[in-house]
């Protein structure tokens, strides 16, 4: 007998960063849900330009849900899929009636720095485990969302 999973981890490791990755799914979910209200309740001078920018977030959001879900999966272990769980394991929190542009374009700003800091602690975690398919994907999304914070940064400057 083995103590490795289909894809060759050792499953202690496949199974703490599967629990890390339900920890980041959860802050994914909600973070979607606050974008989509930040698109669907954004008013004011900015709004079309804000409305088209919060539904490019949150279509991108709503990708990475799954491929994190299904990231989880390949390590063998299940994804958490009740929004009471994601209440819970969530760092990032929900935001409700959020209509002003500039205190939408803060809360996702936030949303994304809490996000790269879960990636960072699973890419390291990922690496310690010879985990190249889930280093991969955080080093990916980590880049992608440096560039969003500095280009939000350059937004709230204005």
């Amino acid at each position: 007998m083995t103590d490795t999973n289909s894809i060759g981890l050792h499953e202690g490791s496949a199974s703490q960063l599967a629990e890390k990755l339900n920890h980041l799914l959860a802050n994914y979910q909600i973070f979607y849900m606050n974008v989509r209200g930040y698109h669907w309740n954004v008013r004011g001078s900015d709004f079309f330009e804000l409305h088209v920018k919060f539904e490019e977030y949150y279509t991108d959001l709503l990708t990475k849900v799954d491929e994190v879900a299904e990231r989880i999966l390949t390590l063998g272990h299940k994804p958490v899929h009740a929004y009471s769980d994601y209440i819970k394991l969530s760092n990032i929190q929900e935001e409700k009636d959020v209509h002003d542009g500039k205190t939408c374009v803060k809360g996702v700003l936030k949303g994304y720095q809490t996000l790269i800091e879960l990636q960072r602690e699973l890419l390291a975690l990922a690496s310690d485990a010879d985990d190249e398919g889930t280093a991969s994907q955080a080093g990916d999304y980590i880049r992608e969302q440096e560039k969003t914070i500095w280009m939000l940064n350059a937004y709230l400057s204005k």
